[in-house]
């Protein structure tokens, strides 16, 4: 008998004891930097489009409306439990080619509104909506309160600006509309050297680590993918968890909301 009490009372500890380390590591995961990754301009390379979708880790998928391959690949992100964004193509403030589906400065609000339509079903499973190029339209308020009032219409969906200029007022429309939304901190490969990805990404993870949290975009190019390859899975060891973009969306609306 006292045997068997001995032995249930050894049991009872384990289990207390694995209840503190489960609850330490999750109170440890709770105040780790997060990072958020979003692969931005898929739909027409099917090689590179999947390439990025087999990273390791929640990376987002950007995916450009009306492309060879973009349902394709939105389709084999989704499968793949990954996020989908709409890279929905804005107005640069110098276009110098046309980008099917742009919206664009000289366009009326129903045009505008059926312009997003037609894009936003181009691609299936979005869950948010980040903007390819925009330098222009990303300035003017009521074009972003249009493409707001569209992302409010269609509950769930989220916003991340891309933050092409630093003129850029998207984010505050977004909030101010009521649109759950963040904006990007780091382009990883604003050039192809190994060594500008390996300083983007360390800037990355300082940002994460002074504000909690940090959203990168980068771009399906081979060095990038390759580079990726390697250094996600560095992060944790490092103190970082990759997230979802759409955790951290919610994350950084609450806190900017102070909730």
């Amino acid at each position: 008998m006292i045997r068997h009490i001995g032995a249930l009372l050894r049991r009872i500890v384990a289990f207390v004891v694995a209840l503190l380390c489960l609850s330490s590591a999750v109170h440890a995961d709770e105040h780790r930097p997060k990072i958020a990754l979003i692969i931005d301009d898929l739909g027409y390379e099917r090689v590179a489009g999947e390439r990025a979708i087999a990273l390791p880790g929640p990376v987002a998928f950007a995916v450009l409306p009306h492309t060879p391959r973009g349902a394709f690949l939105a389709e084999k992100a989704h499968a793949a439990g990954k996020d989908v964004l709409l890279h929905l193509p804005l107005q640069a403030e110098r276009d110098h080619e046309a980008v099917p589906g742009s919206l664009l400065l000289d366009m009326t609000e129903h045009q505008f509104s059926q312009a997003f339509t037609k894009s936003i079903d181009a691609v299936p499973f979005v869950v948010g909506v980040n903007n390819h190029r925009g330098s222009l339209l990303t300035r003017h308020p009521g074009h972003m309160t249009w493409l707001m009032n569209e992302i409010l219409s269609r509950e769930g969906l989220f916003f991340v600006d891309s933050y092409t200029t630093a003129e850029s007022i998207a984010l505050n429309i977004a909030l101010e509309s009521g649109v759950r939304a963040v904006r990007r901190d780091v382009f990883l490969d604003p050039d192809q050297a190994p060594e500008t990805l390996a300083r983007e990404f360390s800037r990355l993870k300082k940002l994460a680590r002074r504000k909690g949290f940090a959203v990168g975009i980068a771009h399906p190019y081979k060095t990038t993918l390759a580079f990726l390859e390697s250094a996600l899975p560095t992060l944790e060891a490092d103190g970082f968890e990759l997230i979802t973009i759409s955790e951290l969306v919610l994350l950084r609306t609450d806190s900017v909301a102070g909730k």
